[in-house]
């Protein structure tokens, strides 16, 4: 059964979490309330997350606000996601841009990076294509990035879409768990940055992904989110988004044709066909 809580803690709490992340707690998501929050309440000694809702509302501080942010943000993310993205990448996008770059050296933004197994894939794409990457893991949660620079995962995370090749070349056992071996971890740079906040300092980049994020924004969020990409993104960028999504809440990007998940910077540039 899922847990009710008073009305104004939740309306409360949903525009803390729409100005901190961009998340929009529609009602169909008030059952992440209490298994989210439950860990929260635990960690500052409150009885109830009825109580931790109420301190938000009453007597909030910076500390208990992000520590809400970031509960309640949906960290799911797994190696090679899809797949498609990545050979897509590596086969088409990445040589259509090397060719135009001095020393065809790539800049890459992960954006909404979660625990960094996304960066590392391309990481490890990039290492075994003779790709030149420079590669920057972004995220607003400071819990995921302390994880993604640590790079240690457990044999389920490990097992899910990390071919054992790539495992054994890229990663060291150590106990139950696998880590990231330092010529790895030393190949992305990694940044705590809230894509809800100011981007200046990013890019210009070549590449961006910021894929099974903007799902989670309402149309205003997608499009202001876009447009801050598209403006540290390179004339001839591109920019890579999930299965499910798009860039059409913004004139910023144009869908590269037959490449789902794929949008162009530069509606001129044609990829081979």
């Amino acid at each position: 059964m899922t847990a009710t809580f008073a009305t104004a803690h939740v309306e409360h709490l949903a525009a803390v979490l729409k100005a901190v992340s961009g998340f929009v707690l529609t009602p169909d998501k008030h059952y992440l309330i209490e298994p989210r929050l439950a860990p929260v309440a635990r960690r500052y000694g409150m009885a109830s997350v009825e109580q931790v809702l109420g301190k938000l509302r009453t007597q909030p501080d910076e500390e208990l606000i992000w520590s809400v942010a970031e509960a309640m943000s949906v960290n799911e993310t797994t190696f090679f996601r899809d797949k498609a993205p990545f050979d897509l990448l590596r086969d088409e996008v990445a040589p259509a841009l090397a060719g135009r770059r001095a020393g065809g050296r790539l800049k890459v933004w992960c954006a909404g990076v979660s625990t960094g197994q996304e960066a590392y894939s391309i990481a490890m794409l990039g290492a075994a294509a003779g790709l030149d990457l420079e590669i920057l893991g972004t995220d607003f949660s400071q819990r995921c990035l302390e994880k993604a620079v640590a790079g240690v995962y457990t044999q389920f995370e490990v097992q899910r879409g990390l071919p054992i090749r790539q495992l054994v070349e890229h990663f060291d056992k150590q106990d139950e768990m696998w880590r990231a071996n330092a010529r790895l971890r030393q190949s992305v740079h990694w940044r705590k940055q809230n894509l809800m906040g100011d981007f200046r300092g990013l890019g210009p980049f070549d590449i961006v992904f910021c894929r099974n994020v903007l799902p989670y924004f309402d149309a205003d969020t997608r499009r202001t989110v876009l447009e801050k990409i598209a403006a540290v993104t390179a004339p001839d960028g591109f920019l890579f988004l999930g299965v499910t999504e798009t860039a059409m809440d913004s004139d910023a990007f144009r869908p590269a044709p037959g490449r789902r998940g794929l949008y162009a910077r530069d509606p001129e540039f044609r990829l081979a066909a």
